[in-house]
């Protein structure tokens, strides 16, 4: 038997935070040293990048024109989202 809508949306946040928290450790690592400024270069040009790629290179087989705009859709507000929820940790 499916999960029932509920399950299924504590597994879609519960994945989505897992990710986040994720990409939030690379990110600051990775990015950290350079001073704030460059931090926030670094998740710009990130960011950009993402939805570029999302609105050029998805593909999605087996479905219509409309849903494949309305899944890049979401997932470049997904990603602008997710990124510029990242801030500067001077500590």
């Amino acid at each position: 038997m499916a999960p029932n809508t509920n399950e299924l949306q504590v597994i879609n946040t519960s994945w989505q935070i897992a990710i986040q928290e994720i990409l939030r450790m690379i990110i600051r690592d990775m990015y950290h040293a350079g001073g704030e400024t460059s931090f926030n270069t670094h998740i710009k040009r990130i960011e950009e990048a993402a939805v570029h790629s999302i609105y050029t290179d998805l593909r999605l087989r087996g479905t219509d024109e409309w849903t494949e705009v309305l899944v890049k859709e979401r997932a470049s507000n997904f990603v602008t989202t997710l990124l510029t929820s990242f801030t500067y940790d001077r500590a």
